[in-house]
C-alpha cells in the first residue's frame, strides 16, 4: 500500500512539473547511456589480463573527471545557458564511447584512462547541471521527491544497462556494446536539441575569479552545508564496480560467464537502489538519517558474509544496495534546503566533487588493499564500518548544528 501511494506521488509530481518531466525523461536516455557499456568496459580489462589495481584505477577514473573540473563546474554552470552546455556534453560523450573500439590490447590502456576520463568528466558536468536546475523549481517536498525520482531513474538506467550490457558483451563482444551505446548518446543528443527548456537562466554578471571567491567563502561561513557535504560524500564508498569485476572473476568464472556475472550481480544491487526509496523515502528524516547510515554499513557487511556462493551474493548484493538511494537522495535535499538559490550551482559542484572524490580514493584503496593480499569480504567489511563511523558523525552535526 505504501508503494502504491509513494509512486502515486511521483507520478502526480511528473505530471504537474512538465519541465521536471522533461528533464527526467533526459536523465533515463543519458544515464542508460552512461552504464550500458561499463561492463564491456570492464570485461576487455578482464580480457586484458590487468591487475586488480588496474581494474581499480579504471574505476577510479569514472570520477576523478567530476573532483578536477568541480571548482570551475559551478561558476560555468552560473555564466552559461544550461541546454547549451548538455548539448556540448552529449557530444563529447558520443565521441568519446565510439573511440573505445580502438582499444584492442595493453598497449592501449593509457587510451582506455584518457576516455573513461573524457566520457564520464562530460557524464558528471551533466548530472552537476541537472541537480543544480531541480531546486530552482521545486521547493520542500516536492524537492525530495523530485531527488528521489532521479535517483530511481539513475538505479534504473544502471539496473537495465548492465543486465542487457552484460547479455550482449556475453553474446556479441564489446566492439558490438560500444557502438550500441554511442548510438544511444546520438539520441539523448536528438532528443535534446528539440526540447524546449523552459527554466529562465539569469547570468551572473561577476568575473569567474570573483565568482569562483564568493562560492569558497559562502561555503566557508556556512559550515553546517560543509558537514552535510561530508556526509553525502559517504555515499561513495559504495562504489563497488572494481569489487564486483574482481569477484566476479574469483569466485563465479566457473559458473558463469564474466560480463553475466558483472551485469547480473550489479543489476541485481541496481534493482535494490530503486525498490529502497520507495519504502523508505517516507520513513526518513533527520532523526532517522542516522539509523539509515547503519543500516547502510550493516547492509554491505552482510554482503561480505555471503561472497563465495553466487546466489547468496546476489542476495547480498541486494541488501547492500537497498539503503543507498534514499541515503544520497536525502543528504542530497539536505544540502539543497540550506542554500541560498545564488549558489546552488557552485554548491552542488562542490558537493559532487566531495562524493566524487570519496569514490576515487575508496576505488583506488580497494586496488591496494586487494594488491596487499587482503580479500575482498574484508575490504567490504572495511567499508560497511566506515558508514558506522559516519552515522556518529551524524549525530554530533546533528546536535552541534540542529538539522
Amino acid at each position: 500500500m505504501q508503494k502504491s501511494i509513494k509512486m502515486s506521488e511521483y507520478i502526480k509530481l511528473l505530471r504537474s512539473e512538465p519541465v521536471l518531466r522533461r528533464l527526467s525523461l533526459m536523465q533515463l536516455i543519458s544515464y542508460f547511456g552512461a552504464w550500458f557499456s561499463n561492463v564491456a568496459i570492464y570485461t576487455l580489462l578482464v580480457e586484458l589480463n590487468v591487475s586488480a589495481f588496474i581494474i581499480a584505477m579504471v574505476a577510479s577514473f569514472h570520477f576523478l573527471p567530476g573532483v578536477l573540473q568541480a571548482p570551475i563546474s559551478g561558476v560555468i554552470i552560473d555564466k552559461i545557458s544550461p541546454k547549451k552546455l548538455m548539448l556540448i556534453l552529449i557530444v563529447l560523450e558520443i565521441i568519446s564511447t565510439f573511440f573505445l573500439l580502438f582499444i584492442t590490447n595493453l598497449s592501449h590502456l593509457w587510451l582506455l584512462f584518457v576516455l573513461v576520463f573524457i566520457r564520464m568528466g562530460a557524464a558528471s558536468f551533466y548530472f552537476t547541471i541537472e541537480m543544480s536546475l531541480l531546486p530552482k523549481i521545486l521547493e520542500g517536498k516536492s524537492l525530495q521527491y523530485a531527488n528521489e525520482i532521479h535517483s530511481i531513474i539513475w538505479s534504473l538506467s544502471y539496473t537495465v544497462g548492465m543486465a542487457l550490457s552484460g547479455f550482449l558483451v556475453y553474446k556479441l563482444g564489446v566492439n558490438i556494446a560500444f557502438i550500441l551505446d554511442g548510438s544511444i548518446f546520438i539520441i539523448a543528443f536528438i532528443l535534446l536539441i528539440n526540447l524546449k527548456l523552459d527554466i529562465s537562466f539569469e547570468k551572473s554578471q561577476e568575473s569567474f575569479v570573483d565568482t569562483f571567491k564568493e562560492g569558497l567563502i559562502y561555503l566557508k561561513e556556512n559550515k553546517k552545508i560543509l558537514h552535510l557535504i561530508m556526509i553525502h560524500a559517504s555515499v561513495g564508498f559504495t562504489v563497488f564496480d572494481a569489487l564486483v569485476t574482481l569477484m566476479a572473476k574469483q569466485y563465479y568464472a566457473s559458473l558463469l560467464a564474466i560480463p553475466l556475472a558483472i551485469g547480473l550481480l550489479h543489476s541485481i544491487r541496481a534493482f535494490a537502489l530503486v525498490i529502497g526509496p520507495i519504502v523508505l523515502g517516507k520513513w526518513v528524516n533527520s532523526a532517522r538519517l542516522s539509523y539509515l547510515l547503519l543500516l547502510q554499513g550493516l547492509g554491505i557487511m552482510v554482503w561480505a558474509s555471503m561472497l563465495e556462493n553466487i546466489y547468496l551474493s546476489l542476495i547480498g548484493s541486494f541488501i547492500a544496495g537497498f539503503s543507498t538511494t534514499t541515503l544520497w537522495s536525502y543528504t542530497y535535499t539536505l544540502i539543497q534546503k540550506h542554500t541560498d538559490k545564488k549558489y546552488y550551482g557552485r554548491v552542488v559542484a562542490y558537493n559532487d566533487m566531495s562524493f566524487l572524490l570519496t569514490s576515487a580514493i575508496s576505488s583506488i584503496f580497494v586496488g591496494v588493499l586487494i594488491e596487499s593480499s587482503w580479500s575482498i569480504s574484508s575490504v567490504l567489511y572495511l567499508l560497511g564500518g566506515c558508514f558506522v563511523g559516519v552515522s556518529m558523525y551524524y549525530l554530533y552535526v546533528r546536535k552541534v548544528y540542529n538539522v
